[in-house]
């Protein structure tokens, strides 16, 4: 009889422990409670807010237990802006920026140039060939000659007084962004006023000659770009023929060497 009841008690038993595992695991847990030892090491790794603040950035209150409250909105990092490196010759093709250079006293004063000086599409009532270049220095005009009497007319700067010359030429030699070597004498001139001048500057924007040259014959004279836009339409070179480096970036492209260049 006794071996019968325990028996029975334990398969009474042996149902009764996997209900009670079956409803323990689907009961309510009581909630997570976090320590509010600020000292704890994982804690001083993350991002707190100061116990005491009011709201988080959210809206919501704070833990009124002071326990750690943590931002559901990390803040942004701004960047610099780097600085696009126009050392690379295809960096300086996309913009013409300049830096600012210091002027001589025979130079004028910065400003925005005469809108007659930008380029454009004029009649031409001259004898020469299409494709010549045709330089007006009293009226600081470069004329391209085009087929049925046209021409494009572009503002250039023209050599100051005791430097201005005429005569022809034709173009022997191109090139884009390039070196400069001033002449000795041009040193020895600008050191008289107390400019200094170097001997060789490397192509690029604050290079004198600008974007392009174009040589004319073994002379020493160029028509070439600039890093002084304003001085279009002056009288003040040393006999060079200056454009704006966008204008003469387009006269480039339309001329070959031994292109004929008149200057009058």
């Amino acid at each position: 009889m006794k071996s019968a009841l325990l028996v029975l008690a334990s398969a009474v038993l042996s149902a009764a422990i996997p209900s009670a595992m079956a409803s323990e695991r689907y009961a309510t847990k009581p909630p997570v409670v976090m320590s509010p030892d600020l000292s704890a090491p994982w804690v001083t790794q993350l991002r707190k807010r100061p116990v005491g603040e009011a709201v988080n950035p959210v809206g919501r209150p704070v833990n009124p237990r002071g326990y750690v409250v943590f931002s559901e909105r990390p803040e942004r990092v701004t960047r610099p802006r780097r600085n696009r490196d126009l050392s690379n010759p295809a960096a300086r093709e996309v913009s013409f920026q300049r830096p600012n250079v210091p002027l001589g006293e025979d130079q004028p004063k910065k400003q925005a140039m005469d809108p007659q000086f930008l380029p454009q599409s004029v009649a031409y009532d001259g004898a020469e060939q299409p494709g010549t270049i045709v330089i007006d220095t009293s009226e600081r005009f470069l004329y391209l000659v085009e087929a049925g009497g046209k021409a494009r007319r572009y503002g250039v700067g023209v050599g100051k007084e005791g430097f201005a010359w005429s005569g022809t030429n034709n173009i022997t030699r191109k090139a884009m962004w390039p070196d400069w070597y001033p002449p000795q004498d041009m040193i020895d001139r600008e050191a008289e006023k107390g400019h200094y001048i170097p001997a060789h500057m490397e192509g690029g924007i604050a290079n004198p000659l600008g974007a392009r040259a174009l040589y004319l014959g073994s002379t020493l004279y160029r028509i070439h770009g600039t890093n002084a836009p304003w001085t279009i339409g002056h009288a003040v070179s040393s006999g060079c023929i200056r454009m704006r480096n966008e204008d003469v970036t387009e006269l480039y492209a339309r001329v070959n060497v031994g292109t004929k260049v008149i200057v009058r």
